[in-house]
């Protein structure tokens, strides 16, 4: 009994030890520490890109790694959480579209079936049609779970030209955050009030002459309304409101 009772945990530090070997500091590779570290897991998700730019900064003051990478007619932008090494924004834009005036508008029926295909059981908050650098486009705001989605779409080939979806970084995966902030979901209910009946479209959190403020970006009907609200003291300092181009 003794002798089996040996061998069992002679076996069992032998697989501890190999788990050690083949898993070493588990726990923290999860993190990202450098830019090398972010520049390899954005290159793991955009295999054959080039890095083009590594900045790391503070989103809504959570420490952040975004990587700028180019791989073929398309453009990357990908922004990591530093302290977990989650991908919370992911980005691509093609960099050279043509304008195919000999084709026409595709319609909005039409964008809104292809939109609803890139983001299976997304929700569509918007569709504008408008020019872009010369080209006809449809600009889609969607949201599906916790991602907001923006897609672009060529609008006399239907061919998508930007794919963009983002999660608002958080510290511990809350709306609150650190130094006093109200939290971006307490900016967005600020906004709701100030404008009733709008949709929030965008949210970001920014620092302005010094100033940390949240950066909303509403639609309701025909127009479109952007506010400016101080990060820790909820005041809002900017309203604008202007038509839909």
């Amino acid at each position: 009994m003794k002798m089996t009772r040996k061998v069992t945990m002679m076996l069992f530090a032998v697989c501890f030890t190999a788990i050690c070997v083949l898993y070493p500091q588990n726990a923290k590779a999860a993190k990202l520490g450098s830019y090398a570290q972010a520049e390899k897991k954005a290159l793991e998700k955009v295999p054959g890109a080039t890095v083009i730019e590594t900045d790391r900064d503070y989103d809504d003051g959570v420490l952040v790694y975004k990587i700028e990478l180019v791989k073929g007619n398309k453009t990357y932008d990908l922004t990591y959480r530093a302290s977990d090494a989650k991908l919370i924004e992911y980005e691509w834009e093609k960099k050279y579209v043509g304008a195919s005036k000999n084709k026409a508008i595709i319609g909005e029926s039409k964008c809104r079936q292809l939109a609803e295909k890139k983001v299976p059981k997304g929700t569509i908050l918007s569709i504008i049609q408008k020019m872009d650098d010369g080209i006809d486009i449809y600009k889609v705001k969607m949201k599906a779970g916790n991602k907001s989605y923006t897609l672009k779409f060529h609008a006399r080939t239907g061919a998508m030209i930007e794919y963009k979806w983002e999660i608002k970084a958080t510290a511990s995966g809350s709306s609150s955050t650190s130094d006093g902030y109200i939290g971006l979901s307490k900016a967005k209910t600020i906004a709701k009030n100030a404008v009733p009946g709008a949709t929030v479209i965008k949210a970001e959190f920014d620092m302005d002459d010094g100033i940390p403020v949240y950066e909303i970006e509403m639609i309701k009907g025909e127009y479109e309304y952007e506010l400016k609200i101080h990060a820790k003291t909820g005041k809002i300092l900017e309203k604008e409101k202007d038509w839909i181009d």
